[in-house]
């Protein structure tokens, strides 16, 4: 049973219609000295463990080959200072989630967390760095959270007081504007063999787009053309999405294509709980890229910052050498080819609404304040039970430069299953491709997947 989408818009009218207040000029004002441009704590932790932030990593290391390349390790003499395992996780409790802690008791034989020296090397293009600024004046939330207004290109948030601005700061974050990208999705079984799904993705972040005024850029915030190319029984499949500033007021446009249909029909149950092509039940539509899409089933509750080890600078996972056989292994990734970092994260509790419905319950999110990377969260059944947790392995594409993710993970404690998504070891780098709004028009899409 699904509720009515006005329902809960009529709900959060009654909640609150008003703007949050923008952040006062004296505060914006901080923003490139004691906080990064993007907001984070530019100086170190009082231990110095966490170093202060210089700029983060702009130029391509030596071992980089140029547009197209294999994003490389820029810090390929880094060892680990220790490794985190069932036996030891009690000492480090404070700086891992419930989900980690989970996992390391669920395999205490083979799960390890490679923990290395925090390095900062977040980075974004200096326009990015001036929107924020100017953002931080002039953003602000409408409709309880669920939309937007007075951002464009930059952090909408960079000093966020609520749940919402936190979440929102991740899902307008600083992509390369226009790419393609190949993902490896893997649904792992308990006994270790999987089902693999290869795609292909166009991206336009319309968003991120500096070529054209805000007031030109329409409602959409991203447009995205998925296809599968195999399995077989499911190669030629697509799925388009515009996804909008506003999802209550214009909610997700979506539309699928199958090969045995033969036609682009409206999808709109690419939402919410929905569960993931080609994922054995592993994940829900809106555990894409961590988190996406409405807010609106949740009320979001932001707890504050703390310290936690989370994958950060996953280059050695990243590398081509890499088979996916190499990665996708039993229970869990091969943890030794992982990294973990100490990094300061905003906590973010989502709690299901009344008389509402998702499959989840609750769910804690730990966003890196340096890029607004949602990196773990931990997530809850309806009785309240840790069932899922999620991490996400990115590096940083130094030649844009911003944050990319390579490997995101969803860990089923319960059934002991995983599902493994954005791998590309064995496929082309995510390269800036000229895609214009064009190329994403449902018309342009059925002929492009009838041919």
């Amino acid at each position: 049973m699904r509720y009515p989408r006005w329902a809960a818009v009529a709900v959060l009218a009654i909640i609150s219609s008003a703007a949050v207040a923008k952040v006062p000029e004296d505060q914006a004002a901080r923003l490139g000295v004691e906080l990064t441009p993007v907001g984070a704590e530019a100086g170190p932790s009082a231990d110095g463990v966490i170093p202060a932030w210089n700029g983060g990593v702009t130029r391509p290391p030596a071992c980089f080959t140029g547009t197209g390349g294999r994003y490389c390790d820029p810090y390929p003499d880094d060892l680990p200072l220790f490794v985190i395992t069932a036996k030891n996780a009690e000492q480090y409790r404070e700086h891992l989630s419930a989900g980690q802690l989970a996992l390391l008791q669920r395999n205490p034989d083979t799960y390890r967390m490679p923990v290395y020296s925090t390095r900062r090397s977040f980075a974004n293009p200096p326009a990015e760095y001036a929107a924020s600024r100017t953002n931080a004046l002039n953003a602000e939330l409408l409709a309880n959270g669920e939309a937007i207004a007075g951002a464009s290109l930059g952090v909408p948030f960079p000093i966020p007081s609520n749940g919402h601005e936190v979440i929102w700061n991740h899902k307008t974050r600083f992509r390369d504007v226009s790419v393609q990208r190949w993902r490896n999705q893997f649904a792992v079984a308990a006994s270790g063999d999987y089902n693999r799904t290869r795609l292909r993705e166009d991206v336009l972040f319309n968003y991120s787009r500096s070529d054209i005024e805000p007031a030109d850029r329409g409602d959409v915030l991203l447009y995205l053309l998925q296809v599968v190319t195999d399995p077989e029984r499911l190669a030629g499949s697509v799925v388009l999405i515009h996804e909008t500033m506003n999802p209550l007021d214009q909610e997700r446009r979506a539309w699928q294509y199958s090969p045995g249909q033969r036609r682009l029909r409206r999808a709109p149950n690419l939402a919410y709980d929905n569960p993931l092509v080609g994922a054995d039940g592993l994940g829900t539509t809106d555990q894409n890229d961590m988190f996406n899409g409405a807010m609106d089933r949740y009320e979001w509750k932001l707890i504050g910052k703390q310290t936690l080890y989370v994958p950060a600078n996953s280059y050695r996972l990243h590398d081509d050498r890499r088979r996916y056989p190499d990665i996708v292994q039993r229970n869990h990734l091969a943890q030794d080819l992982t990294r973990y970092e100490l990094r300061r994260v905003w906590v973010v509790e989502a709690t299901l609404r009344p008389n509402t419905i998702h499959q989840y319950r609750k769910r804690r999110f730990y966003v890196d304040e340096d890029g607004w990377q949602i990196r773990v969260v931990d997530v809850f059944d309806g009785r309240d039970h840790l069932w899922r947790v999620q991490e996400a392995h990115t590096v940083i594409a130094y030649d844009v430069p911003y944050e990319l993710p390579i490997c995101e993970t969803v860990y089923d404690l319960q059934s002991n299953r995983y599902l493994v998504q954005a791998l590309n070891n064995e496929d082309p780098e995510t390269v800036a491709m000229p895609f214009d709004v064009d190329h994403f028009a449902p018309g342009s899409v059925s002929r492009l997947a009838k041919n």
